[in-house]
């Protein structure tokens, strides 16, 4: 039996990490090609390019705010164009998929900077493509990890509570669907099997949301990086990561690229998508009651939505529902790495089901 097990090169987390960015930068080349979001572009940039540019020459392009095939086609022609030797993501989610792509095809390593922590995007070896209006379009499986992973929690604590929030929504798939791997002995993002470090990263991944989630939202509406504060930062990128990629994707993944179709939920993050997912999933696999419990109280507690209302969908109709679950179940999904016989008719009613509790339990 072969296992495979994939890293990022580097993880470099702490208060003002951001300080060692040009020392990291100019270890990979001497020219970067620095792709920003608009809100680094406004609140970090001015303050980092002077000692980013005291260790490398760099050229700024501003994120377009989809990872699509048009966006990353523009910002490769920019790099050929500046004759970049490394790239830069510095951003969200979307915008570091985005700069691992553009460093794929043009080559070049890439050092990825999270100014928020609402998904495991930073560590992957995968850019997640969608279509320039933000539907779902295909996974990019990349060759590497990034070389660097840079997290400065003095810019991440800044960031509204409800992105952290969604990390742990994000989070909260890694152990269920790892461990559904496990079982079903199926691939992990290799087209390999997990290793046991796989899997335990997975399940301590669980563990630390359980016991330092609530605390840890707790800090951010402070502004305050505390301990918890760090560890949830950590779970929700590196072991999110390294669980997600190393121990294998299934259900609340596919569900929730399911339910991209259903233009309501496109105003809400991906960890508040996969966090429903993750739900259906528990209704999918049929998890035990308490099982389910402990899922659902720790999503009411950290405020994870465990409604489909709470996603856009509050007056959805079943035609549209059963369109997101078919879609859930494409050819190729993850979704069958589940034990039994999955259907778009089990995954509707999965659906149904985890909207119903988290209504019962709200009291309507």
């Amino acid at each position: 039996m072969i296992t495979t097990t994939i890293f990022p090169g580097r993880y470099v987390q702490g208060y003002n990490a951001l300080e060692l960015l040009g020392e990291e930068s100019a270890r990979l080349g001497s020219k970067a090609l620095v792709v920003a979001d608009p809100f680094v572009h406004e609140a970090i940039l001015p303050e980092l390019l002077p000692s980013l540019q005291r260790h490398i020459d760099t050229q700024v392009e501003k994120f377009g705010g989809e990872c699509s095939d048009e966006e990353i086609d523009r910002l490769v022609t920019a790099g050929q164009t500046f004759e970049a030797q490394v790239v830069i993501g510095i951003g969200g989610g979307k915008t570091l998929d985005t700069a691992k792509a553009v460093a794929y095809f043009l080559h070049l390593p890439v050092i990825v900077v999270p100014t928020i922590a609402s998904t495991d995007a930073p560590c992957s070896a995968l850019s997640v493509i969608y279509t320039p209006e933000g539907q779902f379009k295909r996974y990019l499986f990349l060759p590497n990890n990034p070389n660097v992973v840079l997290v400065d929690t003095r810019i991440i604590v800044k960031a509204p509570v409800r992105f952290l929030i969604s990390g742990m929504g994000d989070a909260l798939a890694t152990w269920f669907e790892a461990e559904s791997c496990q079982i079903k002995r199926a691939p992990n993002m290799t087209g390999r099997l997990g290793s046991m470090t796989a899997y335990a990263l997975a399940r301590l991944c669980y563990e630390t949301l359980l016991t330092y989630g609530v605390q840890a939202v707790t800090a951010n509406r402070a502004g305050v990086v505390s301990p918890a504060f760090e560890k949830i930062v950590e779970a929700n990128t590196l072991l999110s990561g390294l669980g997600f990629e190393s121990g294998g994707l299934a259900a609340a993944h596919a569900i929730h690229n399911g339910l991209t179709v259903l233009e309501p939920t496109h105003h809400y993050f991906h960890g508040e998508k996969v966090a429903i997912g993750t739900l259906a999933s528990l209704f999918l696999t049929g998890k035990t009651p308490e099982a389910i419990n402990e899922v659902y109280s720790f999503c009411e507690a950290v405020g994870l939505p465990t409604t489909l209302a709470e996603i856009g969908l509050k007056n959805i109709g079943d035609d549209d529902l059963m369109r997101a679950a078919e879609k859930a179940c494409a050819p190729g999904e993850t979704i069958f790495n589940e034990l039994g016989d999955i259907t778009p008719q089990s995954v509707f009613m999965a659906l149904k089901a985890a909207d119903a509790e988290g209504r019962r339990r709200k009291g309507f």
